[in-house]
């Protein structure tokens, strides 16, 4: 199916995207569509014939646990509400923890990058198969950028894309600029991997935006696309026509013209690939497509439930090893660089602070210029469990506990906040005191 140009729409830019010409399509978070209400720019989009894509972030089906069956649900209510072609998520985990591992569940708040391992990649195919079994239409699976590499991986990325697709039929979202991440942060050629994965499976292509501080690069979709990142969109098409393109931008949203340009620049890059590539010498695109395929190792369903079992503890014991060294400062689990790990580990805190000031704006109009310093401070000794507006009610119970705010004013606005969402009264002294203590403990 033929995509087309398109846009992320966020409801930040809801009126730009609308005026924008030459969209075919748009993408939009799945988590943020309530199927009782579609927002109205959606609604004006799909009448007007502009097909609209679901791209979900919360289901984890690189985790160690089979998909939750409400999130499935949730997913194909949204894809059916839109009348959507395909629904998209990520190749990633995104909590740890829980029974099969007789500890705390945790969640990172962000997409974090499975092993590339025959372990995780059983378990890995075994819940795209429940998803899409789930799912009223065709699934696409996006590659995610990261800040670590995981120890004695077995697989290069695209010989991982590869298996996956050959076991699952699955599609693929290529992200060019989650392989120009990979590219500075772990070195690896994203020349070579296009040449290793199966570009007949890409469904459709994004391209965002980032920055580089200090050899790392943030995959931060609030910076202007730079040439890098057109450099391997071009790499791309040189090798295949993609269905569609979109470009993502989720913050520091740019005037609707800039949104533009970047739009043109897009379209003549693809239009200068596919003109050098018809001027290469041609070659046949199977050869290519499998060069780095290594022979597979036989599914665990074929030797029983209790092997697949085994295998999904093993996945489970590394990611929350690897989580719980992220957002609860445990020891760095064996292999990881600490030095990448303490970046990570501070992105993902940073960003539960940016997350936490949106789902509830009153925290730092409250709190102030010590808004952000406070909820860091409590990020280090409170992992995120249940979500971010549950975080933001951990945090200002967290505060009460403590009597913060020192000024009284600002702590009754907190206190009456926190009545407000909480529904019960702020813990008395008494619980205060017990929890502090607690607290005290666990800190030490």
């Amino acid at each position: 199916m033929k995509l087309g140009i398109g846009i992320g729409w966020r409801p930040e830019i809801a009126d730009a995207v609308e005026a924008l010409p030459g969209i075919d399509w748009v993408e939009t978070v799945a988590e943020n569509v309530c199927t009782g209400h579609l927002p109205d720019s959606l609604v004006r989009l799909r009448d007007r014939g502009v097909t609209v894509v679901p791209h979900g972030v919360a289901l984890g089906l690189g985790g160690a646990e089979r998909p939750d069956a409400g999130r499935l649900a949730d997913l194909a209510a949204r894809a059916e509400l839109l009348g959507s072609p395909l629904v998209t998520e990520h190749i990633a985990f995104v909590r740890a923890g829980g029974p099969r591992t007789a500890s705390p569940g945790l969640e990172a708040g962000h997409l974090l990058p499975v092993p590339r391992t025959w372990d995780a990649l059983d378990v890995l195919c075994e819940n795209v198969r429940i998803a899409q079994d789930s799912l009223p239409v065709p699934l696409a699976l996006e590659n995610i950028a990261a800040l670590v590499s995981w120890p004695d991986e077995e697989l290069t990325e695209g010989q991982f894309l590869a298996e996956l697709v050959e076991r699952t039929g699955v599609r693929l979202l290529i992200d060019v600029a989650n392989l120009h991440t990979n590219h500075v942060n772990r070195g690896e050629d994203p020349a070579t991997a296009l040449d290793e994965l199966p570009v007949e499976a890409i469904a459709y292509v994004h391209v965002a935006g980032g920055v580089e501080k200090d050899g790392v690069w943030h995959d931060t979709h609030a910076h202007p696309v730079t040439r890098p990142v057109l450099d391997v969109l071009a790499e791309l098409r040189s090798r295949v026509d993609p269905p569609g393109v979109l470009l993502e931008r989720d913050d520091d949203f740019p005037p609707a013209s800039e949104l533009a340009d970047e739009l043109t620049t897009i379209r003549a890059t693809l239009d200068r690939a596919a003109t050098l590539g018809a001027l290469r010498k041609e070659t046949p695109s199977t050869p290519a497509a499998t060069a780095g395929r290594v022979a597979s190792r036989p599914a665990p369903g074929a030797e029983g439930s209790a092997h697949a079992d085994s295998v999904r503890d093993r996945v489970a014991v590394a990611q929350t090893a690897l989580l719980s060294a992220l957002v609860a400062g445990t020891p760095a689990p064996h292999g990881f660089d600490h030095h990448r790990l303490g970046i990570q580990s501070r992105a993902l805190a940073a960003k539960r602070a940016g997350v936490v000031a949106k789902v509830a704006p009153e925290l730092p109009e409250i709190l102030g210029a010590g808004y952000r310093d406070a909820f860091l401070a409590y990020a280090r000794t409170r992992p995120m469990s249940a979500g971010y507006r549950r975080d933001a009610l951990d945090f200002a119970e967290g505060l009460l506990i403590v009597g913060r705010p020192a000024d009284a004013a600002a702590r009754r606005r907190l206190t009456h906040w926190w009545q407000d969402r909480a529904g019960a009264r702020p813990p008395r002294r008494t619980t205060r005191l017990v929890r502090a203590a607690r607290a005290a403990l666990v800190g030490r």
